[in-house]
């Protein structure tokens, strides 16, 4: 049975039906994959803790999904990396419920729904490899290789060794949990022996490039994922153009029954329904463009901001040629797009003196097909939804404080929904300059039929999308009629929400075969300091600190997850008369820190270039640490007592492939601020300079992951970097932390944090 989730029925029903038999509350459904001794002798039929029901081994469906444990069981550290991996969602199970220290239910996990109702395991990839195309085998190998990074920072790449736990969902890799994390990290050499076995049954289209890539792997010349992943990206390119699509594509918004004014808005214009065909080498007369925003600031400009940001994007998009861009062009043209609407209701909001949460502004979700791919570009809590015969998968992540805590690692999801102001956005376009706005960019290959549904939260709050994918949506896959589906869409939102206004666009994508498939030749490797990287397929890219503003014409050198950044001259610039100057502001600043405290507190989803605090909750008063502060202002050098110090983007990309750049033995760093809770200490340092040459000793696997150049910020953890440093280098070479380049001050304005759309 299942129990109704609302408090005041919970009336159980049998498990086929969708609704509540009494009060018609929507019955959700968690299949949950669970991990645990506790767990591992459950048969079918058999109930845990009075409440999940073993299915089939190892699966679980959760009868009483309205129960959140009191008081929340603290999540352990052996399944911390789920958490902070929550961006990774489409390919790593997040957890769900802590039974104990070593039991956890983990959900969206590599489980599947059969038309019949029976509850599997999706197929190992192993078992499916063999029927597959040549495009899904390297798109398959393209998703491990955009893995490797990320899962390395959290130490658990030892899971894309493990045939058992790599599974299939049509064209997307899906892992079925986690190894726990290691001392160890594996090697690209024994990814180049796991995949050798695999060569024997690849697509013989790819079987030459494959056994190569395989060979370069084992023998070192790809020494870093970021090569890989470029060599598989350009043959998915080659391969590709064996296959013709048609995107078909039709948008609705719509007032709603409550509102006064419609503060959404969308591209192609409202009541469009269009068709485009995209081959190899051909370029669209039209671009294969959908765009949904949902306006905020009420009759303050909501339909303002939303309607700005159309039209800037539209002007941005329409021009470009994306079938001439490599991926990492086309993700920074992408960016660059999305600044530039930024800039332009900022630009509003301030000739017109808006301040605080009195600024218009908007959230976006678009996509962009580019010959085989398409691109979804994110931000706020409008949401993308991908729909194939396997299921539904939200591929966006909210930019809320909810989602934010939990890649923190501090509280599963629906843990983090109880908190106050959990919904509460951290960013949006219009509330503050570009440098402290992060789009999310995501690349999906299509070789598969199916369905992207991008709409605002007055169709996806309630999880109203969960609900009716397959009554509704699915049947397009069968033929259904694109503009009938959009129409029920927003009647639905309006019926069973009604709250708010609603807007849909959906890209019905259909692959078709031309029967043509080229030649297949490995091609060159490339620096990785010079080639277009590769960027991760469905993660989204943490919130980091403010650095430079981006160019308001060009396209910053930038990648989805890993980026890849040429390094800029590092020859510092001698000034040993500024020294004096510098212990007098290091001085000033432990002064101020002393006597203005509340300068240095915590200030949550109120500026997204500031950290956010490990702990919102509680208090921000430090722990005890042996370690003595370090001083805003003060410079440090980076002392030969290990092999490089990891400089975050900020703490909650602690589990994101772009979180990690490495700060060689010699750097030299100006303190910028510091953030305390009572959890950990955070500083922002800037890089002053870089050393001329790598200190002896230093490992090249080190040098290799050098990306970062003077004038970068970023964290440090204050209890790592403190032992590290020589707090008082007897010459301080301040190269780009002379005070020409001091920060600019904040903005007047206050961003999206605590906006509620």
């Amino acid at each position: 049975m299942l129990y109704c989730p609302n408090y005041s029925c919970q009336t159980p029903n049998p498990e086929t039906h969708k609704f509540c038999q009494k009060c018609r509350t929507t019955l959700p459904k968690h299949y949950l994959w669970a991990i645990g001794e506790q767990v591992a002798a459950t048969k079918p039929g058999e109930l845990v803790q009075s409440r999940f029901l073993c299915k089939v081994p190892g699966v679980f469906l959760d009868t009483k999904p309205g129960l959140i444990g009191e008081p929340a069981i603290e999540v352990p550290p052996s399944f911390t990396s789920y958490l902070r991996l929550s961006p990774y969602q489409l390919h790593v199970p997040q957890v769900y419920e802590v039974l104990d220290a070593k039991t956890v239910m983990l959900d969206e996990a590599a489980v599947a729904v059969m038309a019949n109702g029976e509850v599997q395991v999706l197929p190992a990839l192993k078992e499916v490899w063999s029927q597959a195309s040549a495009l899904r085998q390297l798109s398959w190998l393209w998703q491990i290789a955009s893995l490797w990074q990320p899962l390395s920072i959290e130490h658990t790449a030892a899971s894309l060794l493990q045939n058992q736990l790599l599974r299939a969902e049509g064209g997307i890799v899906r892992l079925l949990e986690l190894v726990p994390p290691q001392d160890t990290s594996p090697t690209l050499m024994q990814l180049g022996e796991q995949w050798a076995l695999w060569t024997q049954t690849a697509d013989p289209a790819i079987a030459e490039f494959f056994d190569r890539l395989c060979h370069q792997l084992i023998t070192g010349e790809i020494r870093q994922s970021e090569q890989l992943v470029d060599l598989l990206d350009r043959a998915m390119e080659t391969i590709a153009q064996g296959q013709q699509l048609q995107i078909h594509i039709a948008t609705r918004t719509d007032q709603g029954p409550t509102r006064q004014r419609n503060e959404d808005a969308c591209f192609p214009p409202s009541g469009t329904v269009k068709t485009l065909t995209i081959s190899a080498n051909q370029t669209a007369a039209d671009p294969a463009l959908a765009i949904v925003c949902d306006g905020i600031g009420g009759h303050q400009g909501g339909d303002v901001a939303s309607n700005l940001a159309i039209d800037t994007l539209g002007e941005q998009l329409q021009g470009i040629h994306a079938e001439q861009l490599n991926p990492a062009e086309l993700t920074a043209a992408l960016e660059a797009a999305v600044w530039a609407a930024n800039d332009r209701i900022s630009q509003r909001n301030d000739s017109e003196q808006r301040l605080d949460r009195q600024r218009m502004g908007t959230t976006l979700v678009m996509s962009l097909v580019r010959g085989h791919e398409l691109y979804t570009t994110h931000v706020g809590d409008s949401r993308a939804y991908r729909i194939t015969r396997w299921g539904c998968r939200q591929v966006t992540l909210d930019d809320d404080i909810a989602s934010r805590e939990v890649r923190l690692g501090y509280s599963a999801y629906r843990e983090a929904l109880q908190n106050p102001g959990s919904g509460s956005l951290i960013q949006a376009l219009g509330m503050g300059a570009s440098h402290s706005l992060h789009p999310t960019v995501q690349r999906f290959v299509l070789d598969e039929d199916c369905v992207f549904l991008l709409c605002s939260d007055g169709l996806s709050d309630n999880d109203r999308v969960h609900e009716i994918w397959d009554s509704e949506i699915l049947p397009l896959l069968n033929g259904g009629n694109l503009s009938r589906v959009c129409d029920r869409l927003v009647e639905l939102a309006n019926t069973r929400n009604g709250h708010d206004n609603v807007t849909v666009a959906l890209l019905h994508c259909q692959v078709s075969d031309r029967g043509v498939v080229p030649p297949l030749n490995l091609p060159a490797l490339q620096s990785v300091t010079t080639s277009p990287t590769a960027t991760v397929p469905v993660a989204p890219k943490a919130i980091a600190p403010a650095t430079a503003a981006p160019p308001p014409a060009a396209a910053p050198n930038s990648t989805l997850k890993t980026q890849i950044v040429k390094p800029a001259s590092t020859k510092p610039r001698l000034l040993p008369l500024l020294l004096s100057i510098v212990i007098l502001l290091g001085i000033g600043g432990g002064l101020a820190a002393l006597l203005f405290p509340s300068l240095f507190g915590r200030r949550i989803a109120s500026n997204p270039s500031d950290p956010p605090d490990p702990s919102p909750t509680t208090s921000p008063t430090a722990t005890a640490s042996p370690v003595p502060p370090l001083q805003v202002n003060s410079f440090l050098a980076i002392a030969p007592a290990t092999n490089s110090l990891p400089l975050l983007a900020e703490p909650s990309t602690a589990g994101s492939a772009d979180a990690v750049r490495q700060l060689p033995v010699g750097t030299v760093l100006q303190v910028l601020k510091r953030q305390s809770s009572n959890q950990e200490r955070w500083v922002q340092v800037r890089v002053c300079t870089l050393p001329d040459a790598p200190a002896a000793g230093t490992p090249a696997t080190a040098i290799d992951k050098l990306n970062v150049k003077p004038g970068d910020t970023g964290w440090l953890a204050e209890a790592t970097a403190a032992p590290l440093v020589a707090q008082s280098p007897a010459t301080i070479e301040q190269g780009a932390c002379t005070p020409a380049a001091s920060p600019p001050a904040s903005p007047a304005s206050t961003p999206a944090g605590n906006q509620i759309d």
